[in-house]
């Protein structure tokens, strides 16, 4: 086993294809794919699962990578310090639902850690895509909640999946609505006040089951609905609409402005807020710092 396997190894995860990755190497297709087949028969271990669609990654693949990118990591850093070796860009992948916080600590990671070079990706997506660009390694970290109602269905994903969730904090559902929507000025709202107002809410895609969903409550009927993909589509509906959605409560004013604001729903309900990973990996340099600029990003709300 070599660093050079572990690098290629590394790229073909990063790219999810052995074309696009023998490119970036500068190296035949046939090479590389020699090269991972002579790695996975040295290992005993199989890194990547090939189909006539393409190559996904192993259960045992995802825990070697984890490993694989520490020793590399590692022997960077011993190149930049003995040989003066310019660092290779930084590759960071997160996934997660629309979370303005999420947005805070990966700007906090970039401002913090980003060099000359660096290729990271931050990606507001589905619920379901989330489980399942973690699993095969697309992103390291994904970010959702959890609650009494969608708990059973996701953590038996998790866990067919191999991967783990660790909670950020747990929140009292709020709605959230423009300042000049009728209802700012309330201390807390109820779900009957709610009726005459249009509910937005984040489309699932294929996987709309009301597990999946964003918000919590999801099972309620609504007489006015709209939904829509991304966060700031969602945020000018709010005001132009004077729409509602359900969230956590934590907003960014530095982000999102002044006016969007949080109220308390009367409601029994909770939302676990987390981040999930794979069980058996330790995570690279960034993903520590990322899931660090999570803590700090939303410790000033609670």
């Amino acid at each position: 086993m070599t660093l050079q396997q572990l690098k290629y190894a590394i790229e073909v995860a990063n790219r999810g294809s052995m074309n696009e990755a023998a490119k970036r190497l500068f190296i035949s297709q046939p090479s590389l794919s020699n090269a991972i087949k002579d790695l996975e028969e040295e290992l005993r271990i199989t890194i990547f699962e090939r189909t006539n669609k393409g190559i996904s990654l192993s259960k045992e693949g995802a825990e070697f990578l984890g490993y694989a990118r520490q020793v590399v990591e590692q022997a960077e850093l011993l190149e930049g310090r003995y040989l003066n070796a310019k660092p290779s860009p930084q590759h960071f992948s997160v996934s997660t639902q629309h979370y303005a916080f999420a947005v805070n600590a990966f700007v906090k990671l970039v401002q913090e850690y980003g060099q000359d070079e660096y290729e990271l990706a931050l990606r507001e997506t589905k619920t379901y895509e989330i489980i399942q660009d973690v699993k095969t390694l697309r992103s390291e970290i994904g970010i959702l909640y959890l609650n009494e109602f969608n708990a059973k269905v996701i953590n038996k994903l998790l866990k067919d999946a191999g991967l783990q969730f660790t909670s950020l904090f747990t929140a009292r559902p709020h709605i959230f609505i423009s300042i000049k929507n009728p209802l700012a000025k309330q201390s807390i709202v109820t779900i009957d006040e709610l009726q005459n107002y249009p509910y937005l809410s984040f489309e699932q895609g294929e996987y709309n089951s009301f597990h999946f969903s964003e918000e919590i409550l999801s099972t309620l009927s609504h007489k006015k609905s709209i939904r829509v993909n991304d966060r700031a589509t969602l945020f000018n509906l709010l005001i132009g609409l004077n729409g509602y959605t359900i969230s956590t409560g934590v907003l960014s004013a530095d982000l999102n402005g002044n006016e969007i604001i949080p109220v308390p729903l009367a409601c029994d309900e909770t939302i676990n807020v987390g981040w999930i990973s794979h069980k058996n990996a330790t995570l690279s340099k960034l993903a520590a710092a990322y899931v660090e600029a999570l803590h700090e990003a939303i410790s000033t709300r609670f």
